[in-house]
């Protein structure tokens, strides 16, 4: 991460009269998952909407806002490096996120204070907070960077309230967007730290989520991509109550809630694609949703394994020793649904029979897209207290053999591909598209699967712009990605 380019610099709108005092600049850089991702748009929405400008450098900033992450040691030596880097150029430092919730090495994790990690290793940041803080973080703001006045903002409270009922500032491109539909997570699982660090489950209520989709929708957003610690958890915390939209009831639940969000892409084309969907009986809702087009064809399962023992050490919510069952049902009812699912390859105890029992499972079930991570023991995980640490050159190699198995099922199904028509959303396109383009497929994912390379079309007068649709034939893959021809 360059300080030079930090992620989450927005414009700013240029106005007729330049005030006496220029408003005060934040320089802003979003680290980790899509769900942090919309942690920091809210900030971002909260900072432009009280007059605050970004700054596209440290240098050039009043203060900087970092949102990190502290999911697993990589997330966390970037997160404290661009801490750092912010700190050397600019000195004035604020922390957020997930990194933020993270005891040091004497203490556990959400410890604050001394034992807090970030301030343990630069303790002279001005504030520290844990994610979906922004209430928290705008405090910080304004102690150390006072408000800039506005007399019409000023004399309207509203415009400073919650932003989850409308688009806000979006990092994304215009095209897309991620929707987090609630926060935190009830599950223990044995290699994970994220309740420490984001607490329980807790819904958004749904009109809220609804009107967000909305906005989006209206505002030129042609993906929407719904996100959460445990999206099928949806409206667990609140019983499933009954909440309001339009003055009409809808339930606190998934399949409602994909329901209402298939009627309100239809009249613009969108798609929907949802993201952290866990392998419970109630996704066979889902299922006639996506096998009528209403909704993606797409589920983004986190199997993390599939030996029944490793799950059960695991603490793995659903029964495990199931999922090929599940799968086998949910194509039957949806033949082109697309899964893509994370591992993790070398946990606590696992012998050799557990992992190929995780290899045929790979063969057998044809995971679409697959991610494996080699187990590496997070800071206050109960796994890390286990028996049977596998040492780290073990790990790797089963990371290795199980992504070598991954990709070549995924290619395979790749391969099926060729000569079918599909449906393509355009993310570049050089020169109008005359040149040639790059989008996916409603199997695609951005920025973790595969890409569509869109060849130049054979019409001179034939265009291609990012955010809109095309047809094209698929005529190879090249490994993960499919080469297609514009229609």
């Amino acid at each position: 991460m360059s300080s030079n380019d930090p992620s989450g610099a927005v414009g700013t709108t240029a106005v007729n009269a330049l005030p006496a005092n220029p408003p005060p600049r934040i320089g802003f850089v979003s680290l980790g998952c899509p769900k942090a991702l919309t942690d920091s748009e809210l900030i971002l929405t909260r900072l432009r909407a009280e007059g605050y400008e970004t700054s596209k450098t440290f240098a050039g900033a009043d203060l900087v806002v970092v949102n990190t992450c502290g999911f697993i040691d990589e997330a966390v030596k970037e997160s404290l490096d661009t801490i750092g880097e912010a700190l050397a150029e600019n000195g004035k430092v604020i922390v957020t996120g997930c990194l933020g919730a993270r005891g040091g090495p004497d203490a556990g994790p959400g410890t604050e204070g001394g034992g807090n990690l970030v301030r343990q290793m630069h303790p002279k940041v001005l504030a520290v907070t844990g994610p979906h803080a922004t209430d928290e973080v705008m405090s910080a703001v304004h102690r150390h960077v006072p408000k800039p006045h506005d007399p019409f903002v000023d004399l309207v409270p509203e415009v400073r309230a919650e932003f989850r009922g409308a688009a806000g500032i979006k990092l994304t491109p215009r095209h897309y967007a991620y929707l987090k539909i609630s926060e935190g997570c009830n599950h223990r699982c044995t290699f994970c730290i994220i309740p420490s660090m984001r607490g329980d489950l807790v819904s958004r209520p749904i009109g809220d989520v609804l009107n967000e989709a909305r906005a989006l929708f209206d505002s030129g957003v042609k993906e929407l991509l719904v996100v959460s610690q445990d999206t099928s958890a949806y409206g667990v915390d609140v019983k499933y109550r009954t909440g309001f939209w339009d003055g009409k009831p809808v339930k606190t639940r998934l399949a409602d809630l994909a329901e209402r969000l298939a009627e309100l892409a239809a009249p613009y084309g969108a798609w929907v694609r949802l993201h952290y969907v866990y392998p419970y009986p109630s996704v066979d809702e889902l299922l006639p949703l996506m096998a009528d087009g209403r909704i993606l064809p797409y589920l983004d399962v986190p199997f993390q394994h599939s030996h029944p023992e490793v799950l059960r050490r695991m603490k793995r919510p659903a029964s495990g020793e199931r999922n090929l069952e599940r799968l086998q049902r949910w194509r039957q009812a949806c033949p082109q649904l697309v899964v893509r699912s994370t591992f993790i390859a070398g946990f606590p105890g696992e012998t050799e029979a557990e992992f190929q029992h995780l290899l045929d499972f790979m063969h057998e079930a044809e995971i679409d897209r697959a991610g494996c991570f080699a187990y590496s023991p997070v800071q206050g995980a109960a796994a890390n207290e286990l028996p049977g640490q596998l040492p780290q050159p073990v790990r790797e190699e089963r990371r290795a053999r199980f992504m070598a198995v991954a990709e070549d099922v995924s290619v395979r199904k790749l391969q099926r591909r060729v000569g079918a028509e599909m449906q393509v959303l355009v993310d570049q396109a050089t020169a109008l598209g005359r040149k040639g383009a790059r989008g996916r497929t409603y199997a695609d994912a951005p920025e973790i699967d595969g890409t569509v390379r869109l060849l130049p079309p054979a019409k001179a007068s034939r265009t291609m712009k990012a955010g809109e649709f095309v047809r094209a034939r698929i005529v190879s893959a090249e490994g993960h990605d499919l080469v297609a021809m514009p229609l």
